[in-house]
């Protein structure tokens, strides 16, 4: 298959690597050649970590993290030498710079794409704050986007707008866009405070801790991806669930009639929908990238 300019050798795209819905190989690199306009600009410049599942979301046991770029790369696939800690020492993640890169990667098998919230040139400078919102059940997604609201109308107050998409999995993400010079010291103390507040003001419904025994019938505000060394599902990322499910931006209108017991599944997306979505709406993450806002003063939740 040419993909751009470049050469690239396709194997197994009849292997199912979703047995729920039967889906192939072949969709799965469908679907990330059909995205790739929409994906790139998210992934670009960002160290990736790659979660693949070269047996299928049916056989977990065979699938794995990989932050080693492969070595069996082809050449034009860029990495970028990040230090990790002293054990591991340096690693060479991947880039994914362009639709040829994104396609062998779904080659792999790698259905989840995991990026840095800060640009490898700018290690400890992350462009956004965010928070995942994870419910412990009996709470679901319709809780999640009832929380995703606070949040979004605590920063509301500071005059910071925010941006939500479903994880692809059980919850909803929010995201506020900073892009401007500010490190993981400022924003990992404020997101965890954003969280302990909302905990305090409703702690029946929400928790900020992360151990799950604390975390049934409640929304777990997860503020621990702001670090360094995280990452973060990456917007219209695949999910390896048992059904082929994205992460999908969304309307601040769509999370609201969910909260009001609008039908849950209407935000939620597999292959088929999550194109028609795109192919209607375009990137509404796009501003994530380009919108610049300043962090509060931490002391400015004090009085919130």
């Amino acid at each position: 298959m040419t993909v751009g300019n470049r050469r690239l050798k396709l194997t197994n795209l009849d292997k199912v690597l979703y047995p729920e819905t039967e889906t192939t190989k072949a969709q799965v690199i469908d679907y990330y050649a059909r995205v790739a306009d929409l994906i790139l600009p998210h992934l670009k410049g960002r160290p990736l970590t790659l979660r693949r599942f070269p047996e299928g979301v049916g056989n977990p046991g065979a699938s794995f993290f990989e932050k080693n770029c492969p070595k069996h790369r082809p050449d034009w696939v860029k990495t970028t030498p990040i230090y990790v800690d002293r054990r591991a020492g340096e690693i060479d993640f991947c880039l994914c710079e362009n639709q040829a890169t994104l396609v062998w990667m779904a080659q792999l098998a790698a259905l989840e794409l995991h990026p840095s919230l800060s640009r490898a040139t700018r290690m400890e400078q992350p462009t956004v704050l965010a928070f995942d919102l994870d419910p412990g059940a009996p709470a679901a997604l319709r809780e999640c986007c009832k929380v995703a609201l606070r949040v979004r109308d605590l920063f509301g107050a500071f005059g910071l707008e925010g941006f939500p998409k479903v994880s692809g999995g059980k919850g909803l993400q929010v995201y506020f866009p900073l892009n401007t010079k500010v490190t993981y010291e400022q924003t990992s103390p404020f997101a965890k405070a954003v969280a302990q507040l909302l905990e305090k003001q409703t702690p029946e419904d929400v928790v900020s801790k992360m151990a799950k025994v604390d975390r049934r019938g409640k929304v777990f505000v997860d503020w621990s991806q702001n670090h360094q060394k995280k990452t973060t599902i990456a917007v219209y990322s695949l999910r390896a669930r048992e059904r082929p499910t994205a992460s999908i931006p969304l309307h601040w209108r769509e999370v609201e009639r969910t909260a009001k017991g609008g039908d849950p599944e209407k935000i939620r997306f597999e292959i088929p929908d999550a194109i028609k979505r795109i192919e209607k709406e375009g990137d509404l993450f796009e501003a994530v990238l380009k919108k610049k806002q300043k962090l509060p003063a931490l002391d400015s939740l004090e009085d919130s």
